[in-house]
């Protein structure tokens, strides 16, 4: 690896497909990175990601076979690709709802880029299941015929100082050489407790108001059951988690998912109150932090509070890729290494 890689100095120019908010160039940039491109088919996503990377060109338009560099115009030489294809249609997330071919293409998309671009490190993220995909291992394959040699792994941010645990898969790789694992840093996973704000911050309702469905009630009673009164706990307020529908405090919180769907329950003067968890709340979740290298924070102010749950619950957490691209690059675990 050239000695400038080694350098921490090193400014790595990165572009980002299916960006999403942003979180993997939020965590991208905490790693070293400048983001100069990104592209999402979803305006309000780009309205989002181009509030915080302002100097990126920022791309509001759907990709497929066809799509290529010529849509961020000169950006000049890109060292870095991330990109997180559609995972709707790899994920049990999406219930029965019918497969889109579209959606489980998506990942090809990103190949007139690598081929064209050949930065020197490609990150591709989507859920585990995409293993299952037909079309993986073709995908694979391509890559590794334009010279990538790959690392492949499931990570959860759990591991990685994220107070939720969610699995995704990784594909990691280097023009001529294979990038070494990623490994887990010690430490302790961070409780749900950990991104709730003081006690009073925001309204809640009796637990038991007459509106509310039985099944959520149903899935309150039984964490009551579990714990006994006086506890706080999260319940899932729509659908199920297949997981009882219920989970303490004292774990990381359950994976997020483009729903507004975890509440907490907390105990005022002997009677349990529910709220929703909220936007602050979520953001902390997914792990995002001030950047280090900018001092700022993230921001999500645009589209409805669905929109922006969507945003949070789609995105990836930055923490688990600034690790991924310190390793990955050289600067980080891997400069350490060399020490």
């Amino acid at each position: 690896m050239p000695a400038l890689i080694r350098e921490a100095t090193l400014m790595v120019r990165a572009i980002d497909l299916f960006c999403g908010g942003g979180g993997s160039s939020w965590g991208a940039q905490a790693a070293g990175a400048e983001l100069v491109g990104a592209v999402d088919a979803w305006d309000v996503a780009a309205r989002t990601y181009s509030d915080n990377f302002p100097g990126a060109v920022v791309v509001n338009t759907r990709l497929s076979d066809e799509s290529g560099p010529e849509i961020f115009g000169d950006i000049g030489q890109v060292d870095l690709l991330i990109a997180s294809p559609e995972c709707t249609h790899h994920s049990i997330a999406r219930g029965a709802k019918p497969r889109c071919d579209e959606s489980r293409r998506s990942g090809w998309y990103v190949m007139r880029f690598i081929r064209e671009m050949r930065p020197q490190w490609i990150v591709l993220e989507n859920v585990a299941m995409m293993r299952n995909w037909e079309g993986f291992r073709e995908l694979k394959t391509a890559l590794e015929d334009v010279g990538y040699l790959l690392t492949i792994q499931t990570l959860d941010a759990a591991d990685f100082g994220v107070p939720q645990a969610r699995r995704r898969l990784f594909i990691m790789g280097e023009l001529g050489r294979k990038p070494d694992e990623v490994t887990v840093p010690p430490s302790h996973p961070l409780p749900a407790s950990t991104i709730l704000d003081e006690p009073g911050t925001w309204p809640a309702k009796h637990a038991f108001d007459e509106r509310r469905a039985e099944a959520t009630a149903e899935r309150i009673r039984a964490g009551i059951a579990e714990l006994g009164e006086g506890e706080d706990f999260l319940v899932v307020y729509y659908s199920s988690d297949r997981a009882g529908g219920w989970q303490p405090l004292t774990r990381p919180l359950r994976t997020l998912t483009t729903l507004d769907r975890f509440g907490l329950v907390s105990w005022v003067e002997g009677i349990p109150r529910l709220r929703m968890l909220q936007l602050p709340e979520l953001r902390r979740a997914m792990g995002f932090g001030l950047c280090p290298r900018t001092g700022r924070e993230y921001r999500l102010e645009y589209g409805s509070r669905r929109d922006r749950v969507k945003i949070l619950g789609n995105g990836v957490c930055p923490p688990v890729m600034q690790h991924v691209i310190e390793c990955l690059t050289g600067i980080g675990c891997s400069l350490a290494r060399a020490a």
